[in-house]
């Protein structure tokens, strides 16, 4: 509980304009991780310079965000809101769990950034990652998804 009332508590710029941070955490993420594009075949095309000021990349970060979010304030009794989305991803987008560590950490750096996430609270969002991605996983598994 401790490590989602921690992030919690960094979460209000965040929540205040999830497009813009959404945007800043996917931008990150295909700039450092390039091979991670491939994932979002909606966004094949888009030059690298584009990417910040593209609003099909800042509406699906604001969705991933607002997920998040939804996540933090359920603080581990996550199943209902878990399992679809495991689903989703494991079935119909096939993202690799190990995806879901990239984006934990462009998140914790924008969120030091923007948010002002010090290191208690980088470890906290780490930890709670580290259950999500776990749950994750384990759906995943249920689903015979070994991505």
């Amino acid at each position: 509980m401790a490590d989602f009332d921690m992030v919690l508590k960094f979460w209000g710029p965040v929540e205040a304009d999830y497009a813009a941070h959404g945007n800043m955490v996917l931008t990150r993420l295909f700039t450092e991780h390039p091979d991670t594009l491939k994932l979002f075949p909606k966004f094949d095309g888009i030059a690298q310079g584009d990417f910040a000021s593209n609003s099909a990349i800042s509406a699906h970060g604001a969705t991933v965000l607002k997920k998040l979010g939804e996540l933090l304030r359920a603080k581990g009794s996550h199943a209902d809101i878990l399992k679809p989305m495991a689903n989703s991803h494991a079935t119909k987008h096939k993202i690799p769990i190990n995806n879901f560590k990239l984006i934990t950490e462009v998140i914790i750096k924008v969120m030091e950034e923007k948010a002002g996430l010090d290191a208690t609270g980088q470890q906290a969002l780490r930890n709670v990652m580290a259950v999500v991605i776990a749950d994750m996983e384990a759906n995943y598994k249920e689903l015979g998804f070994t991505g």
